[in-house]
């Protein structure tokens, strides 16, 4: 009889904060920042094993904390163990998102080749859309390689905002005005 191995989730706790761009659901675990979920997210774009709300989370409280520093415009940059839960790729290519600066966007073939997968672009693509992690993690900064804004979980309005916010430049931003 053969036996699968199974990878026991981790108890995440969540918490619901406000911000410019909407409702968010930050959610941790043990290790880290496990996620940080939009209130339209498709229900298993990310699967955790939430069982709870937590408001004293002292990782949530954290998070709550640089998130509005980042929106007040006094941060830049976050400061927060994260507890990535997906595959190898999906990870390098979350790790990959952490190197772009504020203000800046890389396209999803530069992504491809930053961690040597130079073929993997639609795939590269997947993993970002499946990023749990979202604007620490910061997935709306990866754009078309034409400057064109491409899906995001949050929205394209959301991305929009999240871009102009941080003064990053894209051929979209030239053609809405």
């Amino acid at each position: 009889m053969a036996m699968t191995a199974r990878v026991a989730q981790k108890d995440c706790v969540y918490k619901i904060v406000n911000s410019p761009v909407g409702r968010l659901k930050l959610v941790a675990n043990r290790d880290g920042l496990a996620a940080i979920l939009w209130d339209i997210d498709r229900p298993n774009r990310v699967r955790l094993n939430i069982v709870a709300e937590d408001e004293n989370h002292p990782v949530l409280i954290e998070t709550e904390r640089q998130l509005r520093e980042y929106f007040a415009g006094e941060r830049h940059v976050f400061d927060l163990p994260l507890d990535f839960s997906g595959t190898e790729f999906q990870k390098k290519v979350w790790q990959a998102l952490l190197s772009i600066p504020f203000g800046e966007t890389r396209s999803y073939a530069e992504i491809a080749e930053q961690i040597g997968a130079r073929q993997a672009i639609r795939a590269v693509g997947a993993a970002n859309g499946r990023n749990p992690i979202s604007i620490i993690a910061p997935c709306h900064r990866v754009i078309g390689s034409a400057g064109d804004l491409r899906g995001f979980a949050g929205g394209l309005e959301r991305k929009t905002y999240l871009l102009e916010f941080e003064g990053a430049k894209t051929k979209a931003f030239y053609f809405a005005a």
